[in-house]
C-alpha cells in the first residue's frame, strides 16, 4: 500500500524526488520479501548437511539487500540529475506532500520496531531491513522538504538536486550493509565479542586453568562459534581433562543461552606455566605463583609463546 501510495504521489506531482521514494519502496518490498525467507532458513536448527546451522544466510541477505539500494540510488541520481538540469513544473505538490507525509511516518513506526527486534534478537536480517525502511523515511523528510520548497518558492531545480542527494545518502547505506554481510560471511573476528568470552572466561576462572590461547570466535547469524585452547596440569587423566573442558563448554553456551558451539582443545602444562597456575599442591610446579595477569582478549586470540596468560 505505502509503496502504491507513493508511485500515485509521482503520478500527481511528476517529481523526480518523490519518484527516488517511491523506486526506493519497491527495493523495500522485494528486500522485506527476501529477509523474511532468510529469517525463517537461519531459524532452522544445524543438521547433517549444514552441522553450523543455517544462520550465514542472514549475511546473504544483508548482503543482497545492500546490492539492491546501490541500484536504486544509481537509478535516483540519473533521474534526479535530468530533472536538476533541466528543470520541470511540478502539479498537484499539495495532494503530493500529504501522500509522502503518511507514508513516512507509517514507515518510520515499521523500521523503529523492525530495528529494535533485530536488536533483541540479534538477528542481522531484521536489522537490515528495519535500517533499509528507515533510510526510506530519510528519504520522504527530504523529498518533503524538496517539494515544500519547491512549492513555496517556485525553483524547480530543487527537486532534481534532493532527488541527487537522496541517491548518495542511501548509496551510503547500500555500502554499509554489502560491507557488513561481507565481513559476516568471511568470518571476520569481532573485538567485542572475543572481549565479552574473555572476561566471562575470567569471571568464572579455576585455580587449576593455567592458561588459554588461541581463542577463536565468529557469528553464525544469531549463533555463536568458539574454540580455544585450554592448559592443564599435565598429570591429569583423560578424565580429569575432559571435565575441565565441559566446564568451559558450559560456562559459554549458558551465557549465550544455548546458541553456541564449543570446541575445547587441552594443552599439558609446562614449567613456564606455573606462575599462572593456582593449583594449591603440584608436585610438578618449578616456579613460584605471580599473581601477575596480562589475561586479555589480545593475549588470548595469540598463539602460546613462553608464557601464557596469566591469571588475576
Amino acid at each position: 500500500m505505502l509503496m502504491a501510495a507513493k508511485f500515485y504521489a509521482f503520478h500527481l506531482t511528476g517529481s523526480s524526488a518523490v519518484f527516488s521514494d517511491a523506486l526506493e519502496s519497491i527495493i523495500n518490498v522485494v528486500a522485506s520479501a527476501f529477509a523474511f525467507a532468510s529469517i525463517v532458513l537461519a531459524a532452522k536448527p544445524p543438521d547433517k548437511s549444514h552441522p553450523y546451522g543455517h544462520g550465514k544466510v542472514e549475511y546473504f541477505s544483508a548482503g543482497f539487500e545492500g546490492a539492491l539500494i546501490i541500484i536504486a540510488a544509481v537509478g535516483i541520481f540519473k533521474t534526479g540529475w535530468d530533472h536538476f538540469i533541466r528543470p520541470q513544473s511540478l502539479p498537484n505538490l499539495a495532494e503530493g506532500l500529504y501522500i509522502l507525509l503518511g507514508a513516512g511516518l507509517i514507515n518510520l513506526i515499521l523500521g523503529l520496531v523492525l530495528v529494535r527486534a533485530g536488536k533483541k534478537t540479534e538477528s542481522l536480517a531484521l536489522r537490515a531491513d528495519g535500517k533499509h525502511i528507515l533510510t526510506d523515511v530519510i528519504t520522504s523528510a527530504g523529498v518533503l522538504a524538496a517539494l515544500l520548497l519547491v512549492h513555496l518558492t517556485g525553483l524547480y531545480w530543487l527537486d532534481g538536486a534532493v532527488a541527487c542527494m537522496v541517491g548518495f545518502s542511501i548509496l551510503y547505506t547500500g555500502i554499509s550493509l554489502v560491507k557488513e554481510s561481507y565481513a559476516g560471511l568471511m568470518d571476520k573476528a569481532e573485538p567485542a565479542l572475543l572481549k565479552e568470552i574473555s572476561a566471562l572466561l575470567k569471571k568464572h576462572r579455576k585455580n587449576i586453568w593455567a592458561g588459554i590461547h588461541e581463542l577463536k570466535a565468529f557469528r553464525s547469524g544469531n549463533f555463536i562459534n568458539v574454540s580455544l585452547h585450554l592448559i592443564l596440569p599435565r598429570d591429569f587423566t583423560l578424565e580429569e581433562a575432559h571435565r575441565e573442558s565441559e566446564v568451559v563448554e558450559m560456562v559459554i553456551r549458558d551465557h549465550f543461552k544455548g546458541r553456541a558451539s564449543v570446541l575445547v582443545h587441552t594443552d599439558p602444562c609446562a614449567d613456564p606455566d606455573c606462575p599462572a597456575c593456582r593449583r594449591h599442591t603440584c608436585e610438578l610446579r618449578k616456579k613460584m605463583e605471580t599473581g601477575v595477569s596480562t589475561w586479555t582478549a589480545e593475549t588470548l586470540i595469540s598463539e602460546r609463546r613462553g608464557k601464557p596468560p596469566l591469571w588475576n
